[in-house]
């Protein structure tokens, strides 16, 4: 708290005894954030009229909404989460601190368990709602599959009558939740069905997509600048949002195409000894690490090594592990398990994987990806030259 009232927050919310400052004395912080949020999104409401989107989905969520931030920008005043604030705390922080003459909402919504997306979608009123994908990711807290595709669709849910559903045509959990709402449905992937449908793709040799578009809008072109087909997919996404909201196509496209994405998704890291690093480390589930992987042997090199944390919160951790697994094996992806044993090799610790990571050298190629509660966001700190940041440590 200190910290960021040293960076220049005015006040702060508190249930405890006020330590200084200007303190805001409430019962519960977590309910008077979300108010705060909803009052904030109030206020706005003029401005913003039908564009406040949010996304959700079990992969995707966060590259999908700097992709919408993106194209939207073209033309709007657009504001959206900084990385991955999209809780109960993050969501409503970002609508608080949009500017007055924003124009565009963008809100990535997470969910750890049921009613979870609801209660965001009282505060955020959205008129377009995103849902990337379902898989088994957070499965311990909602049972399954099924219960996944249940706590998601509460987006859908929470949609009226003039406001669009937009759904993952590739993938029937997603595509079945297109009667939950009185929304106008709209569908993007790969599917002859899709509105906004991928024609044609190719990859390069650093993973990233190259794919030509059908849209109700015209036709548009990207060139990813990220690797991972599955981001073109996310970049189907945003270009149907684009175009519900008469955002230029082509423009939208061009800035897709160009789009930073959040740290430590897909991002390319080149080490000091000369391998090259896929850092995916932000988080995971079998989904996205499936994806990764696949991802890894898109890249020219002579060694792929796969540096891998838990997967936390599923309801069948040790087939989910071991599938994945499998497939580094399939794929001639040499598996490093970090502070576990569910993969099913001998694990290394934090500071031996630091090690091995630094005796790499030119044609290594890594991933590196886990859930939060791995840490491996840091795992790279100082060896490719850029020191950690101390106020995240």
């Amino acid at each position: 708290m200190r910290h960021k009232l040293s960076r220049g927050a005015g006040a702060y919310l508190t249930s405890r005894a006020p330590q200084g400052r200007t303190a805001i004395s409430v019962h519960d912080t977590e309910k008077s954030l979300l108010k705060l949020g909803e009052w904030a999104r109030t206020r706005l409401n003029t401005k913003l009229q039908n564009r406040v989107v949010a996304i959700t989905g079990s992969v995707g969520k966060t590259s999908t909404k700097d992709f919408v931030a993106s194209a939207l920008a073209t033309a709007l005043r657009t504001h959206a989460n900084e990385q991955s604030f999209n809780n109960d705390f993050g969501l409503p922080t970002t609508i608080l601190n949009a500017p007055d003459n924003v124009e565009a909402l963008v809100l990535e919504m997470g969910m750890r368990g049921f009613g979870e997306i609801a209660r965001l979608c009282e505060v955020a009123r959205p008129h377009i709602g995103v849902v990337t994908a379902v898989s088994n990711a957070h499965t311990q807290r909602v049972g399954s599959i099924e219960g996944v595709t249940r706590a998601k669709r509460e987006l859908v849910e929470s949609l009226q009558s003039g406001d669009f559903a937009i759904l993952n045509a590739d993938d029937s959990n997603v595509l079945s939740m297109r009667n939950a709402s009185k929304a106008q449905v709209m569908t993007f992937g790969e599917s002859n069905s899709a509105d906004v449908q991928m024609l044609d793709s190719e990859i390069d040799q650093q993973g990233r997509a190259i794919a030509m578009v059908k849209t109700p809008w015209g036709d548009a072109k990207f060139s990813m600048s990220v690797p991972g087909k599955h981001m073109a997919h996310n970049a189907l996404a945003a270009l149907c949002v684009a175009g519900v909201l008469n955002i230029d196509i082509a423009q939208a496209a061009e800035a897709i195409s160009k789009s930073n994405i959040s740290p430590s998704r897909m991002q390319i890291r080149k080490l000091k000894n000369g391998a090259v690093v896929l850092d995916d480390s932000y988080n995971a589930n079998p989904a996205s690490m499936r994806a990764a992987l696949e991802t890894l042997t898109t890249f020219s090199g002579s060694r792929r090594i796969a540096f891998c944390g838990v997967m936390a919160e599923l309801a069948e951790p040790s087939d989910d592990h071991l599938a994945i697994a499998l497939l580094a094996k399939q794929n001639q992806i040499e598996l490093v398990a970090i502070e576990t044993d569910l993969y099913g090799v001998r694990p290394i610790s934090f500071l031996q994987a630091r090690q091995v990571l630094a005796e790499l050298g030119d044609g290594d190629l890594v991933l590196i990806k886990g859930s939060k509660v791995a840490g491996l966001v840091r795992l790279c700190d100082g060896l490719d030259g850029n020191e950690p940041d101390t106020n995240e440590l």
